[in-house]
């Protein structure tokens, strides 16, 4: 059975048949098991090719890849301008793709602004970069970061309705890194949000996802879990210097990546095969990707699982680093930096 986003002539048969599809919550929109975060075509991830990374997000389409995120965030509009540029002559109904309005800027002055005259104008910029008519998701953006919950209640969702209304948006969704925010802002809103994603939680070293999933799916929304990597810190690479995360969970994490450099294996991939495994309750798996190299591993999990021997190695570093991080998040910790430097600017 191939997914509604099948194109005949388009798609490489083999890959689709080969790809698990799943409803995002109560959509329609039958999303595949791996979808393409393209963060990594801002700037937050150090520089790319922008070739290799055309060519890897229709490659990705082409294999079966359905679900693309993206954000005006990434690079300030670079990743939409970047997927425009990838996703002219692909068909439309080939993909889905879902953008955000809320963050913007990287100096703390004008990271954030939920209104609705800045949404407006926003939404109309991605629109113009993707070069599309309409998205199938439109998302705010870390909802933790507004002045409070309410306005993201009374304002910047009534406002995506109004997008969907109007037929430039399929179905709204938010995103944010505490998760009981989220569960917060779908019980008091009167907006039928119908997904959300939630980043860096459910990963190797971070399960707090599990918790709420019940509550997501008691409502029937649609659970989007992004960057099992762990925005860099669970990769041979290591995370760039932006990471939130505490010196010590960097150390442990390093202390891991090194021990896979030294059996010839990519933490990155261990990542990402741990992640995978809770599929019946996870409706998509977002990564973050801007290579070829990189899509043609994440492929492989997919399709393929881990060998035994890095099924062994992924034992050892959980065992010998990654059981031992003290504090497994931090939550709070870009809300504070986020508030004390905006209050030092007033």
């Amino acid at each position: 059975m191939f997914p509604p986003t099948y194109v005949e002539g388009f798609h490489d048969p083999e890959a689709v048949r080969a790809m698990e599809y799943k409803e995002l919550g109560k959509t329609g929109l039958l999303v595949s098991k791996l979808s393409f975060g393209a963060g990594p075509l801002g700037c937050h991830y150090g520089t790319y090719d922008e070739a290799d990374a055309i060519e890897t997000v229709r490659q990705a389409i082409k294999r079966g890849v359905n679900y693309i995120d993206t954000a005006p965030w990434y690079g300030q509009g670079r990743s939409e301008a970047t997927l425009g540029k990838a996703l002219k002559g692909i068909p439309r109904k080939a993909y889905y793709i879902a953008t955000k309005v809320g963050r913007y800027e990287l100096d703390y002055d004008n990271m954030f602004d939920f209104s609705v005259e800045k949404t407006r104008k926003s939404f109309k910029k991605s629109l113009d970069l993707l070069g599309v008519d309409y998205v199938d998701v439109i998302q705010v953006h870390d909802i933790e970061f507004a002045p409070s919950l309410d306005l993201i209640i009374t304002q910047t969702l009534p406002e995506l309705s109004r997008y969907v209304a109007d037929g430039k948006a399929k179905h709204i969704g938010i995103t944010g890194y505490p998760i009981s925010i989220l569960k917060e802002c779908i019980e008091k809103s009167n907006i039928n949000i119908a997904c959300v994603l939630s980043y860096t939680r459910l990963t190797l070293i971070d399960d707090t996802l599990l918790e709420y999933i019940p509550f997501f799916k008691e409502n029937k929304v649609g659970l989007i879990n992004a960057s099992a990597p762990c925005m860099g810190l669970l990769t041979n690479n290591g995370p760039p210097s932006w990471h939130p995360a505490s010196e010590e969970m960097k150390k442990q994490c390093a202390n891991a990546a090194q021990y896979c450099k030294d059996h010839d294996v990519e933490l990155g991939k261990l990542a990402v095969w741990h992640s995978i495994q809770y599929a019946e309750t996870i409706d998509t798996n977002l990564v973050g990707m801007q290579n070829m190299k990189r899509l043609q591993m994440n492929l492989d999990v997919i399709q393929n699982g881990i060998t035994e021997k890095e099924k062994t190695v992924l034992q050892e570093i959980q065992q010998k680093f990654l059981s031992t991080v003290k504090n497994k998040h931090w939550e709070g910790k870009e809300i504070r930096m986020y508030r004390e430097a905006t209050k030092k600017s007033i």
